[in-house]
């Protein structure tokens, strides 16, 4: 069985990379996913089939994006990853956010693991 660190790191290099099945690869098929901007709940998502559609959507959106991996921390249940995010926009989001501008973030995310080691849930906090 794959250790924590590992699924993860697979499903950031997947994201990094635009490739959505590297992605998935290790989703649980019902998995929650939730991305809390400022306190607030921004997207929420359930089931792999709908959090695959909504990733293949958003690869539109940038023509660069990385997250790297500033920390990884391990619980009983559940994995904390700190995040530096930099990315380049390929639409315009805004008058504020427009096509080439780069956009650059710290963030952190919790991932949460069945017995098999399949992520149930994803929280991208920003």
């Amino acid at each position: 069985m794959k250790d924590r660190a590992e699924i993860i790191k697979n499903y950031i290099e997947g994201y990094n990379r635009f490739n959505v099945e590297q992605m998935i690869a290790d989703l649980d098929d019902n998995l929650i996913f939730e991305n809390i901007s400022n306190g607030k709940i921004t997207d929420s998502l359930e089931g792999k089939d709908a959090f695959s559609e909504q990733a293949e959507q958003a690869k539109s959106f940038f023509s660069e994006r990385e997250q790297t991996i500033t920390s990884m921390e391990h619980f009983e249940n559940y994995s904390e990853v700190n995040i530096d995010y930099e990315a380049t926009l390929a639409i315009e989001f805004s008058e504020e956010l427009k096509i080439g501008d780069k956009i650059r973030m710290k963030g952190h995310s919790i991932f949460e693991f069945s017995p098999e080691n399949k992520i149930t849930v994803i929280k991208d906090f920003s």
